[in-house]
């Protein structure tokens, strides 16, 4: 865990329970470029995420949170500058919002914990779904799949 997750007091990828915190809370514990966009629903520039062309077999999270979003055999690429997934990791992982700015019709995706601004979801990806998750990559965590395990192991062993 960084040092900016060791100060976030709601950081967990196992913690499933919803987040509510003021502005202010927030805007003391995450990092600029990731309070931009998770909270005032902010985009990073196109083609700019280390994850836009990551390969790396695991799971992405909030960043915010730890929220559990994106399996990474569901990324793919879509060519719009943005990580891009076809399903997220569970229902309750997202919430959908309608979005009517910038003269479009878009739905925006939140993290299901905290809330936090991820992107939006078109109609235009690959089966099985036919959806695009557009993710600006600021607001996602990565964990190998490899780590993943190995600290499954290390807490299931702390809990027998």
């Amino acid at each position: 865990m960084d040092s900016t997750k060791k100060n976030n007091p709601v950081y967990s990828t196992s913690d499933e329970s919803k987040v509510t915190m003021t502005e202010e809370e927030w805007k003391k514990i995450l990092p600029a470029d990731v309070f931009y966009i998770a909270r005032q629903k902010g985009t990073e520039k196109p083609w700019t995420s280390k994850f836009e062309n990551s390969k790396e077999i695991g799971t992405y999270y909030c960043a915010a949170c730890g929220n559990a979003l994106f399996k990474s055999d569901t990324k793919f690429e879509s060519g719009c500058g943005w990580p891009s997934f076809y399903e997220p990791i569970s229902k309750g992982s997202i919430i959908y919002i309608p979005d009517n700015t910038h003269g479009m019709q878009r739905t925006e995706v939140e993290c299901g914990r905290c809330k936090a601004h991820l992107g939006h979801v078109f109609n235009d990806g690959p089966p099985p779904t036919g959806l695009r998750y557009c993710i600006n990559g600021v607001v996602l965590d990565f964990e190998k799949a490899k780590e993943a395990e190995k600290k499954y192991k290390n807490d299931e062993q702390k809990n027998n």
